[in-house]
């Protein structure tokens, strides 16, 4: 499985979490999974 991929998938698990914070963080973990999908690593 892609690093890209992982990360997408972590930011999903951490945004539907209903912790504080975690909306946050799996925002930013998407959003750091799409960004590297578009660079290609």
């Amino acid at each position: 499985m892609r690093v890209s991929t992982l990360l997408v998938v972590l930011g999903v698990l951490l945004f539907v979490l209903p912790l504080p914070g975690t909306f946050v963080v799996g925002a930013l973990a998407v959003l750091a999974g799409v960004v590297a999908r578009l660079l290609g690593a």
